[in-house]
């Protein structure tokens, strides 16, 4: 998921990370040392903000994971000491916070940000200091393949990539709601949105559909209704709406209020209590979302997950949750094969990840640091997530 720009984000933290260069802490082998009672994880997470649904969901399951595992013993006899940082949903932010991570807490790995954009912020800090970063939920490519194409060393991801979202809508439209026309509505100052439309686009008409409109927000906005209209005199059979929930929400409400009763979609954008709050239960019938989890799969894996999410937390786990419980038993598990708190070696480890069964399915790595993985479609019935299907890579 991808939220916040981050244009100059550099410039303004070029004299810290002049300091991280000059410090000694990373040098060839990370920013952690081989010895020590514990192995120190940073968290550097959406934790206020205008996407702090996001970051607290993952701090919550974060937390259950480290308990988990150190009530087992820790990680090769060592316990794990988790230090979060918040962002603030911001991008300078995640840098600093980065930072601070490597240069004076010494961390091991960071787990975070929530966002692709608060992700990509923290790619040169993980870089230059050796340490491995996973973003549990940013799904951008560019988290981990920058913009000149070469893989970023040291970031990784546990949920799947936009494109793939994009790809599993369209498919679903056409192959399961049997629809052949789709109008598309996405925030235009959201790359995010803009690679979900796209990949949504291609697809649907590979498929045989036809795309009757194309209609943009900017984030931030509150009033839909004039898109929205346009939309409706197209005559979509179905709407796809990549964004995130604080418009979103706004955007289904208002759509139903115009008489737009088809279905509509999004991507894992939409998966926040609050999008119920902001739509009203009744006008989330009939949509659906792709996401990484669902409480109701039967997998006996995440069923286990969603009982002892539920007996700590007194409610269901939502994806943001379950991405985040996964991260870190990835990079338990990532240690643990390395043998080591060495960056590249823990590195190397999530690398040569294969098959390794989480919350959210059997998880490996390819060239570019994508998971491959399955995704899970929800459709909101009567203001509750309800499970509908597995899509498989």
């Amino acid at each position: 998921m991808k939220k916040s720009k981050f244009a100059s984000l550099f410039l303004s933290s070029s004299l810290l990370i002049g300091i991280l260069a000059g410090c000694g802490s990373a040098g060839e082998t990370g920013t952690s040392s081989e010895g020590g009672d514990t192995i120190k994880i940073g968290a550097n997470l959406e934790l206020s903000g205008g996407v702090a649904s996001y970051g607290t969901s993952e701090a919550d399951a974060i937390d259950l994971a480290v308990e988990e595992i150190n009530a087992a013993g820790g990680i090769d006899g060592k316990k794990i000491e988790l230090i979060k940082v918040d962002n603030k949903s911001d991008a300078a932010e995640a840098t600093n916070a980065a930072i601070k991570l490597t240069s004076q807490d010494k961390v091991t790995a960071i787990i975070g940000a929530a966002t692709s954009g608060n992700s990509v912020a923290q790619v040169q800090i993980a870089t230059d200091t050796k340490t491995p970063m996973i973003s549990p939920s940013g799904t951008s490519t560019t988290v981990t393949v920058g913009e000149d194409g070469k893989v970023n060393p040291f970031t990784f991801r546990t949920a799947f990539i936009d494109p793939f979202q994009g790809t599993v809508a369209a498919n679903f439209a056409a192959n399961e709601l049997k629809v052949k026309t789709a109008a598309v509505y996405a925030d235009n100052a959201s790359d995010y949105a803009k690679g979900l439309a796209a990949a949504f686009i291609k697809d649907f008409e590979a498929a045989g559909g036809k795309i009757v409109a194309e209609e943009s927000y900017v984030a931030k906005d509150t009033d839909f209704r004039s898109n929205l209209t346009r939309i409706k005199s197209s005559n979509p059979e179905f709407v796809f709406i990549p964004g995130y929930y604080e418009e979103v929400g706004l955007i289904v409400k208002q759509a139903r209020e115009l008489g737009i009763t088809v279905p509509l979609m999004g991507a894992d954008g939409w998966d926040s209590p609050t999008i119920v709050d902001l739509a009203g239960a009744d006008a989330l019938n009939n949509t659906f979302i792709i996401t990484a989890y669902s409480s109701e799969d039967p997998d006996s894996k995440a069923k286990e997950f969603s009982d002892n999410f539920k007996k700590k937390y007194g409610k269901e786990p939502n994806s943001f949750n379950a991405l985040g419980y996964d991260t870190v038993y990835l990079l338990k598990d990532a240690i643990e094969r390395a043998k080591s708190t060495d960056g590249t070696k823990i590195k190397e480890a999530i690398e040569a990840t294969d098959q390794l069964e989480l919350v959210t399915g059997l998880y490996s790595v390819d060239e570019n640091h994508h998971p491959i993985k399955s995704a899970v479609i929800i459709e909101f019935v009567d203001g509750s997530q309800k499970f509908k299907t597995k899509v498989n890579p």
